[in-house]
């Protein structure tokens, strides 16, 4: 095969990205509400966000900068508004005297206002917009940083890790880095900004009015305390209880035949009532003391707001405060309480996204694949021999799987290996194919350890059809296409000739165009293991791996798809791991496999004279098939 062939062949598919994002409860502004999950080391996952923001620091310290200004130009708002209703206010008094207000100041002073809201605005949008920038920025650079690591991660750390794990930390949990450094940040210096300002601004219109309104926060306080201690079991009851009502809708949608075709109806629909009212019941008393909360909390700013007044007053009728400013100072004390609570709720998130960067992080530092040779060898072109020496590889150090494995592959020979379950068998193809290094040992191809190959060039001569079939979302074209990217339409064709599915392909309504869904749930078992073997056949590899390849088919089309793959494994090494020793009568060497090791090995007439592990296991399958 040349090597402009193997060049083609394609080591990735870029998908569409998987949606996901914040799941309820919480908020910029309602601190408490739903469970949050806490980091184990809050700051030092700051400590790495930060080191991360590196090299967006000059733009992040300037939408800082105008963060800061436009809160503080917000702030001075009521202040100035203040002097407007003490200048017309004085003017009133000036009156009965041949007085009047001065408009003019007050033209002046509404000219001062408009120009404070204008910039607090532009401000405002524009650090919005470049934070937007800078987290998208961030995103796109850890998402492509996850996506990078995913394919130098070793196979040990997905055979221990959840697919839906890794999945989460690509979508979940970069989305909420993402939307803090969006919104957070910004969000976090400017409430910062606002609570300092407005605290300093009132101090500075009537210490004692300040006094006052600081008695409102304890107060306000100790009831949020109150309300979230007991709100908080209930919305954790509630997501609990909503994992288990999605968990049974998902299974029930999954294995609706097999619901179906046992009655099982009744069953599920009494299930789901019991998950559906758990979850009502416990998603009412959530809301129900969590909607207390508001009320309660204006309840007790309004008693303030009350005292407020009614002490402000009796300070403006003895002269010690203007009306404009007891008017400038109610504005501070309402404004007073939000940036507060978007502090907590802010506090909330930052805790959140302190634990989603911890997974993130934890995920970029998992230990990769040992690294590739200094001076890897030529591999444009091999001839196929395959040898493996005094093989010893456990999956965990204190257990191994294989012992003592040794074998000669001449190039052309078509191997098969067999075995009871759990005896190593697809644990050699995937040393075979490095997704496992060995713990000892050698294993060589055309006399070169397979360790001074690079990963990428080892496999490009690897064809595997394995009995778990993978397709993913899009055309049948596409998806035989994926073995060889550059292959034409009639390429194409010539493979699912060779693999027995034009037939089946053709009696499609669209034809080769026809869409596999997501699930490819849409062609039966057998269709998908056809379209996989003719994937195969399109990339023309040098050495085959066939793992129980026709498992998924009818007998007929087993025959035809055994005759398709006898023709292409001519002239190429072939291993074939096979349940059903029938398929296997025609391999040039077959080895046994028990525990690890090779207990038996030759061709199929020297195996059944000598009556041992293989004798008994071909004659136990044909007593089977007889019973």
């Amino acid at each position: 095969m040349s090597t402009d062939r193997k060049n083609e062949r394609r080591q990735d598919y870029n998908r569409p990205p998987m949606g996901g994002g914040r799941g309820r409860g919480g908020g910029w502004g309602r601190p408490g509400f739903g469970p949050v999950e806490k980091p184990k080391d809050f700051k030092g996952s700051w400590g790495q966000i930060i080191r991360y923001l590196g090299a967006e620091k000059v733009v992040i310290t300037f939408t800082a900068l105008l963060a800061v200004a436009s809160t503080v130009l917000g702030v001075l708002g009521p202040r100035v508004l203040g002097t407007a209703t003490d200048e017309i206010f004085q003017g009133l008094l000036r009156m009965p005297g041949g007085g009047s207000i001065n408009f003019s100041r007050v033209g002046n002073i509404m000219l001062i206002m408009i120009c404070l809201h204008a910039f607090n605005i532009i401000f405002n949008y524009v650090q919005g917009f470049i934070m937007a920038g800078v987290s998208m920025r961030i995103t796109y650079r850890l998402r492509n940083e996850i996506s990078n690591k995913i394919h130098r991660l070793p196979f040990k750390y997905f055979d221990k890790t959840s697919h839906g794990d890794v999945l989460s930390r690509i979508t979940n949990d970069v989305d909420t880095l993402s939307g803090t450094l969006n919104q957070g940040m910004g969000q976090l210096l400017m409430s910062a900004t606002a609570v300092i300002g407005i605290l300093i601004m009132m101090i500075t219109i009537s210490p004692l009015l300040t006094l006052v309104a600081m008695m409102i926060l304890p107060a306000s306080g100790i009831i949020m305390r109150f309300i979230v201690k007991r709100s908080q079991k209930y919305f954790q009851q509630q997501q609990k209880s909503l994992g288990e009502l999605n968990g049974h809708i998902e299974e029930m949608f999954t294995s609706h035949a097999i619901v179906k075709s046992f009655g099982g109806e009744k069953a599920s629909v009494e299930a789901f009532d019991v998950h559906n009212k758990e979850l009502y019941s416990c998603g009412w008393k959530a809301n129900f003391l969590s909607g207390l909360m508001m009320p309660i909390i204006g309840f007790v700013g309004n008693m303030g707001y009350v005292a407020i007044v009614v002490i402000g007053g009796a300070m403006a009728v003895s002269g010690s405060i203007s009306v404009g400013m007891i008017q400038a100072f109610i504005q501070y004390t309402r404004q007073f309480g939000h940036p507060v609570s978007q502090l907590a709720g802010v506090a909330a998130v930052l805790q959140q996204t302190a634990a989603a960067a911890e997974r993130v992080f934890a995920f970029l530092n998992e230990e990769e694949e040992s690294p590739e040779a200094a001076n890897p060898v030529a591999h444009e072109h091999i001839k196929g021999s395959v040898e493996f020496e005094n093989i010893k590889f456990g999956y965990n150090q204190e257990t191994p799987v294989i012992h003592s494995f040794n074998a000669k592959v001449q190039p052309g020979q078509k191997i098969a290996i067999v075995g009871h379950t759990g005896a190593g068998k697809t644990t050699i193809v995937k040393l075979l194919m490095r997704f496992y290094d060995v713990n000892s040992g050698e294993i060589k191809v055309d006399g070169a350890n397979i360790q001074d190959y690079t990963r990428d060039g080892l496999r490009s001569h690897f064809g595997m059809v394995l009995q778990d079939t993978w397709l993913f979302n899009g055309t049948i074209e596409e998806n035989i296409r994926y073995g060889r990217l550059t292959a034409t339409g009639e390429e194409v064709r010539n493979a699912a000739r060779a693999a027995q599915a034009h037939h089946f392909i053709q009696s499609f309504p669209e034809s080769y165009h026809m869409e596999i869904n997501e699930e490819a749930d849409n062609i039966s078992a057998g269709q998908k293991q056809l379209l996989t073997i003719a994937r195969t056949i399109l990339s023309d590899p040098d050495i085959l791996i066939l793992d129980e390849a026709t498992s998924n088919v009818d007998t007929r089309t087993e025959l035809l798809i055994q005759q398709a793959m006898d023709n292409l494994m001519k002239g190429r090494t072939s291993f074939v791991i096979a349940h059903r020793l029938s398929t296997i009568r025609s391999a040039d060497l077959i080895l046994v496999m028990k525990d690890g090791d090779i207990v038996e090995q030759g061709n199929h007439e020297t195996l059944l004279s000598n009556d041992g592990v293989y004798s008994r296991l071909y004659n136990s399958q044909f007593d089977a098939v007889e019973a």
